[in-house]
């Protein structure tokens, strides 16, 4: 190589700026000053928007450190790749369920089967620990799961198909340990789901038809420990009573948890997390047939330089910020129904409290305590759910001990009225508080970035996709679920290349930090 210098870094980044991304990082291996310009700001700023096709006027993300890091966290921690597939079920899978803690998650099917899977196999796969059928309970098939807080019981939400009553769900729930069932409760629709409000206490519905074409759905709080206590102690408690019109139902309730201190970001914060589940693993860019590796050290640098990192909270509950899916309009069927509208809508305005339009949004900053709020769908219009319905729900609420059957409520009060209602130009088909995630019924899953709006990947499968679940313990872990009866695992190119490659011997190391000009931290010198 040449002993005089060598071009200018002007030039070099102007020739960097024309390149790919992957031929901008392999040139970096070449000489100091190279890899020096090619962790410029300016050059990855313009990599960026280019590769992302994104608007300039969308800025970078305000918990990203910089315009590199956030570009690898979106090109190569986002888990885009599939690892396994899952084949254990006989018929559609319909709800994935990861536990708190991520060490395990649940899945339910058309077969009738809740099953449990472990994720914490010494050799990174998943295996199925306990399957469940409900179908001596004379269930349908079950729908949707949830762990409680504590990762001790699980909620089995499914259809019921008991005599006339099509619409007709049940709640299980089942004791972790030793995989028996605690209790059942009927769920009227089944399409309410059911949750769980803290760590004993789950929500479930009933329907309660007034018209042909208006009912009020009564949400009830019960027990999961529903023993021979039950005699003595109350075990159920109606929380709320709502109104329904046009034989709109409230559907898919679910529970938010506004914490004063959860950070309103996604996770930025993927290679302290590295650290905690691949330790000395270093992070580095799928280069192709390089074998050269990104500096190990970064982390130690940020750490010297006191950058602060993103907590790995998820975020918080926000109405503007609910993921929903929207389908195409309907129109409104005929003049009876138009008619009975009216009636309901009179009979609404004399017995039920409407939105207070001056009520402070739920997620106002400023608000000091912890708030816990429900979540559903419902219309007002239509059959078919077009809103977002809010109702907090207050502390002395969350236990069956107390008032019951309305012994509470004035005589002027015969429904409650919700704290807050959003309106959708559409039908409402699936809700889901963040991540970002969606399936589809073009055989595909996706993984969204709400910051930049775009979708950051495709998921395929032979059929419908019908979840997609996040592991709230590493980010680059995905599963999705279809109607083709199978599971797929999704990791990271990351995490895929780390599984695969080798551990550098000792020597390789040294050479390769020599050349990176880590031992002198200079990486402005010649070639």
């Amino acid at each position: 190589m040449a002993s005089g210098p060598g071009l200018p870094d002007s030039l070099v980044l102007e020739i960097f700026l024309h390149l790919p991304h992957k031929a901008v990082l392999s040139a970096g291996f070449t000489c100091r000053q190279w890899f020096a310009v090619s962790r410029d700001e300016f050059l990855w700023k313009e990599l960026f928007y280019n590769y992302y096709c994104i608007p300039r006027t969308v800025p970078r993300h305000p918990a990203a450190v910089s315009w590199y890091r956030e570009f690898k966290r979106l090109y190569d921690c986002i888990p885009c790749v599939e690892v396994q597939t899952l084949k254990e079920h006989h018929d559609q899978v319909l709800h994935l369920a990861f536990s708190h803690r991520g060490h395990r998650f649940s899945s339910c099917s058309k077969d009738c089967t809740v099953k449990l899977w472990d994720t914490e196999r010494s050799d990174g796969t998943i295996s199925l620990v306990h399957s469940t059928s409900m179908r001596e309970f004379n269930w349908g098939y079950t729908q949707f799961s949830q762990f409680n807080a504590d990762d001790t019981l699980l909620l089995v939400s499914g259809v019921y198909l008991g005599p006339h009553q099509s619409s007709s769900g049940e709640i299980a729930v089942i004791i972790l340990e030793n995989y028996t069932l605690l209790s059942r409760v009927r769920n009227k629709p089944y399409d309410v789901f059911g949750c769980w409000l803290n760590e004993t206490h789950l929500i479930s519905g009933n329907l309660h038809w007034i018209g042909n074409m208006t009912s009020c759905s009564v949400l009830w709080l019960n027990k999961a420990f529903q023993d021979i206590e039950s005699e003595n102690l109350n075990v159920v408690k109606r929380l709320f009573k709502i109104q329904n019109i046009n034989a709109s139902t409230i559907r898919t309730v679910m529970v938010a948890h506004c914490r004063r201190h959860d950070s309103p970001d996604l996770l930025l914060d993927y290679e302290a997390q590295a650290q905690r589940t691949q330790q000395h693993q270093p992070l580095f860019f799928d280069l192709g047939n390089t074998d050269s590796e990104e500096e190990e050290d970064e982390d130690e640098e940020d750490e010297e330089r006191g950058e602060k990192r993103v907590s790995a909270h998820l975020p918080p509950f926000k109405p503007s910020g609910i993921q929903h899916v929207i389908h195409g309009r309907q129109s409104i069927a005929a003049r009876e129904r138009e008619l009975e509208t009216k009636v309901a809508r009179m009979m609404g305005s004399r017995r039920t409290k409407a939105p207070d339009p001056n009520l402070v949004s739920p997620s106002a900053p400023g608000e000091g305590e912890d708030k816990t709020y429900l979540l559903f769908t419902t219309g007002s219009l239509t059959y078919s759910p077009h809103q977002i319905g809010i109702k907090r729900i207050m502390p002395d609420q969350m236990t069956t001990c107390g008032p019951v059957l309305g012994e509470e409520r004035g005589t002027e009060e015969f429904f409650d009225s919700l704290d807050h209602v959003i309106d959708i130009h559409g039908h409402i088909i699936g809700m889901g508080l963040s991540p970002d995630h969606s399936g589809a019924e073009d055989k595909h899953g996706y993984i969204w970035d709400r910051h930049y709006n775009i979708c950051l990947a495709r998921l395929k499968h032979d059929d419908v996709v019908n979840s997609v679940a996040f592991s709230p313990a590493d980010q680059e872990l995905l599963l999705s679920a279809s109607d083709d009866s199978t599971i797929k695992v999704w990791h990271s190119p990351r995490m895929v290349r780390l599984a695969e490659a080798p551990q550098h011997p000792p020597r390789a190391h040294k050479l390769l930090s020599s050349l990176l000009g880590r031992r002198s931290g200079n990486l402005n010198g010649k070639p």
